[in-house]
């Protein structure tokens, strides 16, 4: 029997490049997985400032801009939208960015589902890859911007402050619920690639 993986014929089949190495599965399971951690985020957030939003998460289906302006908050949420900067910036794109115009804040929140063996690595290079985009921000918009990496390994490992990051995020998400998210989509992605 031929070991290497029977869908991109590159690498050997293990179940850490099935969940997370496999080309094949990039585009599509990868990113499906990666959009319903997102998604429970965006949904946790526009709960926080007021906005109607379905009773279940997986019901919500994120908006490219939602604009939320009452007596209490003055917030702009992007969802997955490039940010026009002045200077060129290669790193333009979080998936989620909050920008409070009442506060002078601005959060770029980006997720990313890697294998569990990365997850250090991953958190590190999403704080280090906005770091431009935080700099060129706080110069237009006149507001202070950080970068949240919300992390979540393939098989549900986190960080040590992966808790800490998604309490800096409006609203109530649960770094639990975020890998019982990651991993129902991981066990989907392998019943249907070894069935």
């Amino acid at each position: 029997m031929d070991s290497r993986c029977r869908l991109c014929h590159g690498s050997e089949e293990h179940v850490s490049h099935i969940i997370a190495g496999c080309t094949n599965l990039a585009a599509t399971e990868y990113t499906h997985r990666h959009n319903k951690v997102a998604g429970y985020i965006h949904w946790n957030i526009c709960k926080a400032f007021g906005m109607e939003v379905c009773a279940k998460y997986y019901e919500h289906i994120p908006e490219t801009i939602t604009n939320i302006k009452n007596k209490d908050n003055e917030v702009t949420i992007m969802w997955d939208l490039p940010i026009i900067t002045d200077r060129q910036i290669n790193a333009n794109r979080p998936d989620i960015v909050v920008h409070d115009k009442k506060n002078k804040t601005c959060q770029l929140i980006d997720i990313s589902v890697p294998d569990d063996s990365n997850v250090q690595l991953k958190e590190n290079e999403k704080i280090m890859k906005f770091k431009n985009l935080e700099i060129e921000i706080s110069r237009m918009w006149n507001a202070k911007s950080c970068t949240i990496p919300v992390i979540v390994g393939a098989l549900g490992t986190i960080s040590k402050g992966a808790e800490l990051h998604l309490n800096r995020i409006p609203g109530k998400s649960s770094i639990q619920e975020a890998q019982k998210i990651t991993l129902l989509s991981t066990a989907h992605i392998l019943r249907k690639v070894l069935n």
